[in-house]
């Protein structure tokens, strides 16, 4: 386990380099994450998977050029069935993952858990129209997987890099501009640059410290930090507007046996209760 952060995390840093066709991001999160593992006893192999998958989801809403919603989904044939982070332009991001069976292995990569797998990437932008983009899932990390994600639909050479170890969780990313020269070498050298940088140092050190130490001798433009927080967004009438949708018969059946309607948000597990009384009223 490493040791607590005495600077503050739940952060996204973007940057862009002065003298390259590139921009940069980094993302460090920690209270954000353990809230989205809160309850959940997860295994150790998920609670990995979850965190990249919310490093890479952060990662995705700072490149958004709308204000909206953008969801990671990942769907398999494997013991972990369906992983999903949902974030907004906001950097608010709530996740959950369901399994269809015991994972043992608590070395398990994104293969061994998700089987053959699809990732679906949901743009739902709060105006304009839903966009929806679907590719293999099936081997390597989510990091490539995302990789090839941004090769297929934009054409843009796109590197990650996702760690997370059920206490901290972290990302960088490299992309080059949009209509930009595609200057390869210049990517190359600071991909290998980038490369340098360890999970540990990641979870520990302050963002601006990470960059200094990677990129002390290029020319990097580094714009206000964005904070990043685990947020759920339910509420008590949300939850009663779902069960407009449930039979009345079989409303009654629940009041007689249990005598409420109890309600669980598969996110943050917060429990909702209906009496009668509440459901009439409503």
């Amino acid at each position: 386990m490493t040791k607590a952060s005495h600077y503050p995390m739940d952060q996204l840093h973007r940057y862009t380099f002065v003298e390259q066709d590139v921009r940069g991001e980094l993302v460090q999160l920690s209270s954000s994450y353990q809230r989205m593992l809160q309850g959940h006893q997860y295994p150790a192999p998920v609670q990995r998977l979850l965190g990249e998958l919310m490093a890479a989801t952060a990662l995705l809403c700072a490149t958004l050029k709308f204000e909206g919603h953008i969801n990671l989904q990942l769907q398999g044939d494997g013991p972990v069935n369906f992983i999903a982070v949902n974030g907004s332009h906001h950097q608010d991001l709530r996740g959950i993952a369901r399994l269809r069976q015991e994972v043992a292995d608590t070395d398990a990569g994104l293969t061994e858990l998700l089987g053959k797998a699809l990732l679906v990437i949901t743009l739902t932008p709060e105006r304009g129209e839903r966009y929806q983009g679907v590719v293999d899932a099936s081997g390597g990390s989510i990091a490539e997987v995302v990789q090839n994600y941004f090769q297929q639909s934009e054409q843009l050479q796109t590197r990650l890099w996702l760690h997370a170890d059920g206490e901290h969780a972290a990302g960088m990313l490299l992309q080059v501009m949009p209509a930009s020269g595609h200057d390869l070498a210049a990517f190359e050298h600071l991909e290998h640059l980038t490369e340098t940088m360890t999970a540990a140092e990641l979870f520990t050190l302050p963002g601006e410290e990470v960059l200094l130490r990677l990129y002390h001798q290029e020319k990097v433009e580094l714009y206000p930090a964005q904070q990043v927080r685990f947020h759920c967004g339910c509420s008590r009438e949300r939850t009663m507007t779902a069960l407009a949708s449930v039979q009345p018969e079989e409303l009654r059946d629940i009041l007689r046996e249990d005598g409420a309607v109890v309600m669980t948000c598969e996110y943050c597990l917060t429990e909702y209760r209906f009496t009668e009384a509440d459901l009439l009223e409503s």
